[in-house]
């Protein structure tokens, strides 16, 4: 599958300290930096130069696992990137916020806000919240099964979409002579009652530049899936094979297809973290050095969660048993719990190497190599229908990122598949999506 024409679309994605679990930890790290809104917006200052289509902030509303070992607290992602708004023009903006742990109105407030103070560049990156923890910060007994988050996901995108829509684009009229700011008969209630929400609107923001900002989701398990192709302008993915991402991509296409969405709908991000050097060899020796920095016990923590599976110590160089990997237990509906169990069977590592594996970027795919190496597998992923882009997700800031920024791009931009400078002002139009009627 060959599509000649396009253009790969690139995000830089954000994590506190970079994406490797032991980046905090590197020599060329600023641990500091962390918690300064200076550093995220001289680094998406350098993304913006590099002509990205945008930055995205991960979050979760419960602490991360062990923060005791690596650099994880959350930073609230739309007040960030409201500051980071103010000093940049054209990269878009997507934030993360769940549907378990919001209520439409206000989130559909946040966000409209962001696209009217960035002129057109938020991004919702829409999820549910696998993590349990957060339950008890909101006065919850229990956390929501997997099916229940997704069936109130899809009253939730509902409300909202209804909330954007509630304005229509010429409702503010701003008549000095007439005195007349704003024509009613186009500002409409959405009076919305039902299983989870009742709410009347309408919005008491106006209609955004964008219309909407643009819709992003990353869940990949069969309900994140279909809720994908009905809802996703852009969807985050994970995949360590090239075959496991072009099955993802036919399937998510042509789910869209089947209900009668554009062919180009949803985009298809995988995520990719790229270790540069000079040479092979030196790139696999800055991958060993991550590696060595590991934590094993806060590795093991994030396995037991993901797999419900208690390793210990002793057990780094035996290999993974499949068999201790319960597929049928409530964590096996998760996408991650399925890549990881793919890559015991497939793979046969032991602990250890099932744990430096992961450590790279939480299953996304790692790439090791020099500048070429890297944009030679971008360009194979991007040719070979499994992606319309990536997700970049540097192992380390501020070096990791400068690396790829400075050496690849340039290199994708020589090869024809990556802007040479932008063709528009928002998020939408760099995606290449209309604005939604």
């Amino acid at each position: 599958m060959v599509f000649p024409h396009r253009k790969m679309h690139l995000n830089l994605f954000f994590y506190p300290g970079g994406h490797h679990e032991a980046a905090w930890r590197f020599k060329d790290t600023p641990p500091e930096s962390i918690n300064d809104i200076r550093f995220y917006q001289q680094l998406t200052q350098r993304a913006e130069h590099a002509k990205f289509d945008a930055i995205f902030l991960a979050d979760s509303p419960s602490l991360p696992h062990d923060v005791r070992y690596t650099s994880r607290p959350r930073i609230e992602p739309l007040t960030w990137l409201s500051a980071i708004s103010s000093v940049t023009s054209h990269i878009g903006l997507i934030g993360t916020a769940s549907t378990t742990y919001y209520e439409p109105f206000n989130l559909a407030r946040l966000f409209a806000s962001l696209d009217h103070l960035s002129a057109g560049r938020a991004g919702w990156n829409i999820v549910t919240t696998s993590a349990s923890a957060a339950a008890a910060n909101f006065g919850l007994d229990a956390h929501p099964a997997h099916e229940e988050r997704y069936k109130r996901a899809e009253e939730f995108i509902e409300v909202v979409s209804r909330l954007w829509d509630s304005w229509e684009d010429d409702a503010i009229v701003a008549d000095k002579a007439e005195g007349i700011f704003a024509n009613t008969d186009k500002i409409h209630p959405i009076d919305h009652r039902g299983h989870y929400f009742d709410v009347k609107g309408p919005l008491s923001t106006s209609r955004t530049p964008q219309g909407r900002p643009v819709y992003v989701q990353a869940g990949s398990s069969p309900e994140g899936r279909s809720f994908a192709a009905r809802h996703a302008e852009a969807i985050f993915t994970a995949h360590q094979t090239l075959e496991s991402a072009q099955a993802f991509y036919k399937d998510i296409k042509g789910r869209a297809q089947q209900i009668g969405r554009p062919s180009n709908l949803p985009l298809v991000l995988p995520g990719v973290s790229p270790f540069i050097a000079d040479t092979e060899v030196a790139a696999q020796q800055l991958e060993e050095e991550f590696n060595e920095l590991i934590q094993p016990e806060y590795s093991l923590g994030i396995l037991k969660a993901q797999l419900g599976v208690e390793f210990g110590l002793e057990d780094l160089d035996r290999p993974v048993d499949i068999a201790a990997i319960n597929e049928t237990s409530p964590l096996a509906k998760a996408s991650r719990f399925q890549l990881i169990a793919e890559i015991v069977r497939r793979e046969q590592p032991t602990l250890r190497q099932l744990t430096h594996r992961l450590a790279g970027a939480r299953g996304h795919v790692v790439v090791t190599g020099t500048p070429e190496q890297v944009a030679d597998h971008l360009e194979r992923w991007f040719k070979e229908g499994a992606a319309d882009g990536f997700n970049v997700m540097p192992p380390w800031f501020p070096g990791g990122f400068d690396r790829f920024a400075e050496e690849v791009v340039p290199l994708l931009q020589q090869r024809g598949l990556f802007r040479t400078d932008y063709e528009g002002s928002t998020l939408r139009e760099h995606y290449g999506l209309e604005s939604p009627q």
